[in-house]
């Protein structure tokens, strides 16, 4: 990346974590970058920013050179709306990786930013190494448990007079409402891991068992608790599974 495109906003997250910022496609862009080596590109979930992934960036920084973006509308960035297309994310997502300087990333996301790694991955396979999905949207419907989740928030924030601290995602005419790709999955072409906690309260881990049989090269890796976000509950085991899949596949 060129030393010009870049600047530090603010001091060092971490030991050996530098906070940076980037303009990538119009938009003034804060991401975390650590380490040196093979690329990684660390994707946040759709409740997160950047800072989710400190604990995996420290662990693996020895080995790897690891990007955690705010994703549009999150964080640290600066933004003129409010809300997004996914389009948008995916387009702000390739751009990000365009700024980087190696022309393969392995690509790990976490919810929504597992489902924009999986379309790059897709439509871009020679800029993915590797992908890792981690309780990523798309497999299936949002559970009904997950709509009473956010159905709660929302209510909630309205009594409170609070507004909703993450940007909206707005649907394209005739674009599924949960994103689904099933029918893409049989496409990919690069090696995959998918991590999922057996009691998803959003995506139930039935969705993962059916991504399994579609995807042509994949592992799966079943987490045995309640929640969405596996790789923080068991933050080390995560990170020791994702640095064993990174250098020996599945």
């Amino acid at each position: 990346m060129e030393n010009d495109k870049r600047d530090i906003i603010s001091a060092p997250v971490s030991d050996g974590i530098e906070s940076l910022q980037i303009n990538v496609n119009g938009y003034d862009t804060h991401y975390l970058k650590a380490g040196n080596g093979p690329s990684l590109v660390l994707l946040h979930g759709g409740a997160s920013d950047s800072r989710d992934w400190i604990e995996t960036m420290n662990a693996l920084s020895h080995s790897y050179s690891l990007y955690a973006p705010d994703i549009l509308g999150y964080g640290l960035n600066t933004n003129s709306k409010s809300s997004y297309y996914m389009h948008e994310f995916f387009e702000f997502t390739l751009g990000f990786m365009r700024e980087l300087e190696p022309d393969s990333h392995v690509l790990v996301g976490h919810s929504i930013g597992g489902r924009i790694c999986l379309e790059i991955a897709i439509s871009h396979p020679e800029m993915v190494r590797k992908l890792v999905l981690i309780d990523t949207v798309g497999f299936g419907k949002l559970a009904r448990w997950g709509l009473y989740i956010g159905a709660f928030m929302y209510w909630l924030r309205k009594m409170l007079g609070t507004t909703q601290p993450y940007p909206r995602f707005l649907k394209e005419a005739g674009e599924d409402k949960d994103w689904r790709c099933l029918q893409k999955l049989p496409e990919l072409k690069v090696p995959t891991l998918v991590v999922w906690n057996k009691r998803d309260p959003y995506y139930p881990v039935s969705q993962a068992l059916k991504a399994r049989e579609l995807i042509p090269d994949v592992r799966l890796e079943i987490f045995p608790d309640y929640g969405h976000a596996p790789h923080v509950k068991r933050r080390e085991q995560f990170n020791n599974l994702l640095q064993d899949f990174i250098n020996n596949g599945s």
